[in-house]
């Protein structure tokens, strides 16, 4: 019998602080996407979107499970990660759960 597998996807729409430069708003953006990759090994993260605005950000982050409950801790703790640094504003989090039968 083969398992379930779920993909859980999320993105969150970031507002930089004091960001006056493209090259500003990577010394920002890049820690943020080290921290996700080195406290969650197994997803992905990536910016995503606005990349042509300095003070907006958008990073996609997913995980793979075997149980819908895994993906939606581990997105969970990986939104509550990123919101938690005080040079961003988080402004929304977009999430969405898929299966091998979507």
């Amino acid at each position: 019998m083969i398992g379930q597998v779920y993909v859980g996807a999320l993105t969150l729409d970031l507002l930089l602080g004091d960001v006056r430069s493209l090259k500003q708003k990577r010394s920002v953006v890049r820690p943020v996407v080290a921290e996700v990759r080195k406290h969650f090994p197994g997803v992905a993260v990536a910016e995503t979107g606005d990349n042509d605005l300095h003070r907006r950000a958008e990073l996609g982050i997913a995980v793979v499970s075997a149980t819908a409950a895994n993906c939606e801790q581990v997105l969970d703790r990986c939104e509550r990660l990123v919101a938690g640094r005080p040079e961003i504003e988080l402004l929304s989090a977009r999430r969405r759960l898929y299966t091998d039968e979507d």
